[in-house]
């Protein structure tokens, strides 16, 4: 068992670097776009505050709520000889799913790709639905809509009170001001984006090793998993991800340093929310409805809504096809081990 523990492991480590890079665009895109830092800065400027994320989930918050909700969010039984398995083909499923989106341009959500892959695996296997823990799993699923709609609605005011105060500003200095801001924004967006989404693969880990009855819980997991799952993240951010930088940072609405602030500072006030309540939610839809919320305080049809149709389909699409991927690859593991 030991060996495929380590396998799964390091499987585990490669989705968080795809992670990193898939979701690089939800923290750089509108500094990008609005050229406050080149390609190359924004990416190291992000992974820096995705690893800082580290030291203050442990430190400040004091915990890893988000992993522990992830390594419950299904009833894993310990000792089963097939365990480790289920949790191996739904980390494949959701590896396979974040490069096809990727590929394609598509921001879609890692961490439903996850769950999606960890229910659909375990459902295979037990043959029930029963071993999906549901006051885990619905907060989750709820979020792939309240997530987006929050930071859409934090947005849109926030950007009123901002063009209030503003209004009879210099727009010259203004603009300067807020390229600066957007330096603190981005940051903040990408500490939240850390926080969030290197838990989830914590959570997975934890999962494993509580499994083999490598540890006896989730909180017992060791220091070296926490800090080397924020350090995969950060790399993997900093490789960049630059097809869905472009479908951020232009084709959902133009953006400028004023927006950027709004939309980044609206993404990571939703992020240390949903962190509070150790609910895991997707960067991607938080950021996306936090620019949506943005252009709608010009006019609606400042949003480019055919866009946004086609990321919200492969939203809903994320958790039911990367289940029913991981299904069909824990049957094959299935017969190669039996």
């Amino acid at each position: 068992m030991l060996p495929l523990l380590v396998i799964i492991i390091c499987f585990a480590f490669i989705f968080d670097y795809i992670n990193g890079f898939h979701d690089s665009a939800n923290s750089i895109a509108t500094i990008v776009s609005t050229k406050v830092l080149t390609p190359l800065q924004a990416v190291v400027w992000a992974a820096f505050f995705n690893f800082s994320a580290f030291f203050i989930s442990k430190y400040i918050i004091g915990g890893f709520g988000i992993a522990d909700t992830i390594a419950k969010s299904v009833t894993i039984q310990n000792g089963d000889p097939l365990a480790l398995y289920v949790v191996l083909a739904g980390l494949l499923s959701a590896i396979i799913w974040n490069l096809i989106t990727w590929w394609f341009g598509i921001p879609s959500s890692s961490s439903h790709a996850l769950i999606g892959g960890l229910i659909g695996a375990a459902v295979a296997h037990y043959q029930t639905f029963d071993v999906v823990v549901a006051k885990k799993v619905i907060p989750i699923i709820s979020f792939i809509v309240i997530a987006p709609l929050i930071g859409m609605i934090i947005a849109f005011f926030i950007t009123i009170i901002i063009v209030r105060i503003c209004r009879r500003a210099n727009p010259f200095k203004a603009e300067r001001w807020f390229k600066r801001l957007q330096l603190v924004s981005s940051a903040a967006f990408s500490i939240g984006h850390g926080g969030n989404d290197a838990q989830k693969v914590m959570g997975l880990i934890g999962a494993a090793m509580v499994a083999t009855n490598y540890i006896p819980d989730i909180k017992s997991i060791p220091d070296w998993v926490p800090l080397s799952c924020f350090v995969a993240i950060a790399l993997g951010t900093l490789s960049g991800g630059w097809k869905i930088v472009k479908t951020m940072g232009t084709r959902i609405t133009k953006v400028t340093p004023l927006e950027g602030v709004a939309a980044e500072t609206a993404g990571a006030i939703t992020l240390f929310i949903t962190e509070h309540f150790k609910i895991p939610v997707s960067t991607t839809h938080t950021i996306t409805g936090s620019i949506i919320g943005v252009g709608a305080t010009k006019r609606l049809s400042a949003v480019r809504w055919g866009v946004t149709v086609s990321l919200l389909w492969a939203w809903i699409l994320t958790i039911p096809i990367s289940g029913i991927m991981a299904a069909l690859i824990f049957f094959l593991l299935k017969i190669f081990v039996q």
